[in-house]
């Protein structure tokens, strides 16, 4: 099946302080939920590893205590200090779910690199955890959480940049929840969602949360990985493809945009896992090689065929049991990541503008690989900026830029319009022409040096300045807990008059 024509939007994050974005329309984002859960459950056709979608997607809900009657609105991201244009799903979701008297679900991504683990405010910063490995472990999930030590250390430099602020942040509400937290936690995300999922509950927010690593030891996830490597060499040329449309659709001449394609051959094939040592805390790109008419992972210790006429709770099992004696993960990277949530686990799943152009590929790739038209997705996202730049006009580096422009081509008033009538009146090459334009030249550089070039220089250069103090002012992914508590309840309250 190709998938639908597209009905995505060039979304653009909002410039104004407070505003949010919702796409598609609150009322049609609901009927999609609606759809979606309908579509989904009546897939019996679409077999995962030869069980019927339906069936595997209901025993993959039910492992996260899911009711499969009813419907689940998702969103997913990094363990990382979020600011609140990805928060702001979280918003989203919850108020979502309330109307639809669903379930709201954030899925905690606790097995890509660890990033955004800085806490950064203007003029300071500081890593959220004392583990030196917070900026170089393969995956977020193998980082300590904080120390006491540090926790205080955190506390004492924030204090002291906080006091010359003139409104109260809510971090320090956040570091209490991590010092609460950190001993008893075994890796930081555990400790980091626990404490933001506490933070989120006193604003009002409504949402279970949860790391997804455990589910990647559960029946159902295995029975769609088992059912994407059996078939890797299809599932490769589909998702170089569904890369390729979108590169072409979107005029985009980069092969590593937005993400490379996996490397195929007749003996082997790249597929988008990570193999993981669970022990050693290594990590390799998950590649297929071919056995006996098979695929299959091959390490030191024995390899593993993916047979696809295997029934799937069989071959899960199997797999599962190969894994564990290993030693090894088999973990999704993104884009397989997605899939998984927007076709075992979510009615609707919400994207931030980022991973919504992404999933542009994957809609692709959900029609070609299971011939099955995409439940719809939604996106969103907010600007917050740092309290203090709310009482600070913005400089505008490009009106200036344009009035330099003005002021350089019309210093010499008439007498260039003369002179520039006098070059184009002369032959084209021509050594009068040549002299005539380097005369031209000449003036203009002359009278550059006039009063009026020299204060506009001057301007520029504060400008610049000040550009530069603002770019920390102004930046929109800074942690949302700087924020203070009335306003981040205020857009949960945009939130929630948007989907009456």
């Amino acid at each position: 099946m190709k998938a639908p024509a597209a009905r995505y939007d060039r979304w653009k994050a909002p410039a104004d302080d407070g505003q949010l974005l919702i796409w598609p329309g609150p009322a049609e984002l609901l009927r999609d939920a609606e759809a979606n859960h309908h579509r989904l459950t009546s897939a019996d056709s679409v077999l995962v590893q030869n069980v019927p979608l339906p069936e595997v997607r209901r025993r993959m809900r039910l492992w996260v205590g899911q009711d499969d009657a009813q419907l689940l609105i998702a969103a997913g991201h990094q363990a990382e200090l979020k600011h609140a244009g990805v928060w702001a799903k979280n918003a989203l979701i919850a108020e979502a779910a309330d109307k639809l008297t669903g379930r709201a679900f954030h899925f905690v991504v606790d097995t890509d690199e660890p990033k955004h683990l800085v806490l950064r405010w203007p003029g300071g910063s500081v890593p959220l955890s004392d583990d030196p490995s917070i900026g170089r472990a393969p995956w977020s999930g193998l980082v300590t959480p904080p120390t006491p030590a540090h926790l205080r250390y955190i506390e004492e430099v924030f204090t002291a940049a906080a006091s010359r602020w003139d409104f109260q942040p809510l971090l320090p509400e956040f570091l209490a929840a991590m010092r609460q937290r950190s001993l008893k936690s075994s890796n930081l995300p555990n400790a980091l969602t626990d404490a933001l999922h506490h933070l989120d509950g006193s604003l009002g927010l409504r949402y279970d949360a949860t790391i997804v690593s455990p589910l990647y030891a559960s029946e159902p996830y295995l029975v769609f990985a088992h059912h994407l490597l059996a078939r890797a060499d299809r599932f490769g040329a589909n998702y170089n493809a569904a890369l390729q449309q979108f590169r072409h659709e979107n005029r985009i001449k980069d092969p590593g945009r937005p993400m490379p394609n996996l490397k195929l051959s007749i003996d082997s094939c790249e597929v988008p896992f990570w193999l993981d040592s669970v022990s050693s805390g290594a990590r390799s790109r998950g590649t297929v090689v071919s056995s006996r008419g098979q695929w299959a992972l091959r390490v030191e210790g024995g390899e593993f065929r993916f047979d696809p006429a295997d029934e799937g709770w069989t071959a899960a099992g199997r797999l599962l049991s190969w894994l564990r004696g290993q030693g090894l993960r088999l973990s999704p990277r993104a884009l397989t990541l997605t899939a998984l949530l927007r076709l075992l686990m979510a009615d609707q799943f919400v994207h931030g503008i980022g991973g919504a152009q992404y999933d542009q590929v994957l809609d692709a790739l959900i029609a070609s690989q299971f011939g099955l038209e995409p439940p719809r997705f939604a996106v969103t996202t907010a600007t917050l900026y740092f309290p203090d730049a709310l009482r600070q006009p913005r400089v505008c580096l490009p009106c200036l830029v344009q009035e330099g422009h003005r002021l350089k081509h019309g210093i010499l008033g008439p007498q260039k319009i003369q002179l520039v009538e006098q070059i184009a009146a002369l032959p084209r090459r021509s050594p009068q022409r040549s002299a005539l334009f380097a005369e031209m030249h000449d003036k203009l550089t002359a009278a550059w040096h006039d009063a009026p070039i020299r204060a506009w220089e001057q301007q520029l250069r504060q400008a610049e300045a000040q550009a530069q103090e603002e770019r920390v002012l102004f930046d929109r992914e800074l942690f949302y807990a700087i924020q203070p508590r009335e306003r981040l309840i205020t857009l949960i309250d945009r939130y929630r008059k948007q989907l009456g």
